[in-house]
């Protein structure tokens, strides 16, 4: 708990020197496109909550992200039509909650997406492998289908959101915005870390290792993957919340975007999946070369990128470059503790007849 609080402390520190650092440099596209990296580091640490430390492959990151955000276009369509949507005697109360900050809307959309992956997970508890991705996906189908013909937070139509220009002390919305996501990056890198040093994650490696002979030594597999979905889905919603409000316009086809179903899977893929730090590094570099083909190129070519990456590192290295630096060290540790010829020699004449 220590070295977690720890942790804590020195990543909310960095992120506020990178903060600071990209303010001084005073150009605001830095934190539109931090803001989009920043994103991919909560959904890939998200996404390998469930897919990396429990085994489970799970293709609909983006219909938790997108649940995530429809909540809070359905927060601040509410806030907008007070005296339409909610009776009289409790317009004058809505008004004064009516409408919500954004950290308060990412805690809601926490919560929307947490409850469900619960019940994705409650429904999903006996499938594994194919099947399980098979069905988070068409889940990702359902949810979009819905969303398409609610005409309250937009329909097919999508929805507008008419953020403010400025907040105060910190001034451009969009700092604000960029803010936030820096913390939520610190406090879901914080929450994969506890879970990778504790009981939890103990049981979550039980499950992606041989679920059936857990089950059969007393492991609750059963309980961990629900935890599991539940976090994972909570933490992709999180990511979501603030997404109309740096987007501006919030349709279907841009929140439920395949973009963040295929980033979510590859950058853990690529940064590897049994710790922490390989979708926080998985994310800054798909992020980063995404962001410069965006700039050089053009933002079509961003799947291709991830696609070509992602195959060949799963050629190259199947475990992620965290893995393969941690083959490299274990193999150089192996040849320094190699016995050369000269302590092989002393071994043969400690072991004469006679010898000392």
């Amino acid at each position: 708990m220590r070295s977690s609080l720890f942790f804590f402390l020195v990543a909310t520190l960095v992120g506020a020197l990178f903060f600071f650092g990209i303010r001084w440099v005073a150009n605001d596209y830095l934190f539109f496109a931090g803001y989009t990296v920043l994103q991919f580091i909560v959904l890939a640490t998200a996404w390998n909550i469930l897919g990396g430390y429990c085994g489970y492959v799970n293709f609909g990151s983006a219909a938790f992200f997108a649940v995530g955000a429809y909540s809070s276009v359905a927060l601040h369509k509410l806030a907008a039509g007070v005296d339409r949507y909610f009776p009289e005697a409790l317009v004058g109360l809505a008004k004064i909650v009516l409408p919500l900050n954004i950290p308060t809307l990412i805690i809601f959309g926490g919560i929307c997406s947490g409850l469900i992956g619960l019940g994705t997970g409650y429904l999903t508890l006996r499938l594994r492998g194919a099947f399980f991705a098979i069905a988070t996906l068409a889940l990702a189908v359902v949810l979009q289908t819905l969303i398409v013909n609610w005409d309250f937070v937009g329909g097919s139509r999508g929805a507008y959101i008419i953020r403010p220009q400025s907040v105060p002390i910190i001034g451009s919305y969009i700092q604000y915005l960029f803010l936030i996501m820096v913390v939520l990056s610190v406090l879901a890198l914080t929450v994969a870390r506890m879970i990778e040093r504790s009981r939890l994650g103990y049981g979550f490696a039980t499950i992606r290792d041989d679920e059936l002979a857990a089950e059969a030594c007393g492991v609750p597999t059963l309980r961990l993957k629900l935890i599991a979905t539940t976090i994972s889905g909570a933490l992709m919603g999180m990511a979501g919340a603030p997404f109309p409000y740096y987007i501006g316009y919030l349709e279907p086809g841009s929140a439920f975007g395949l973009a963040y179903a295929v980033n979510s899977i590859a950058m853990p893929m690529i940064g590897g999946t049994t710790s922490w730090v390989g979708p926080l590094v998985g994310a800054l570099l798909l992020g980063i070369i995404q962001q410069v083909a965006t700039v050089t190129i053009s933002s079509a070519v961003n799947l291709l990128i991830v696609g070509l990456l992602l195959v060949g590192f799963v050629i190259v290295a199947p475990k992620g470059i965290v893995g393969l630096v941690q083959d490299f060290m274990r193999a150089r540790a192996s040849d320094e503790g190699r016995p050369t010829w000269r302590s092989r020699l002393a071994i043969f004449a400690n072991m004469r007849p006679g010898a000392r």
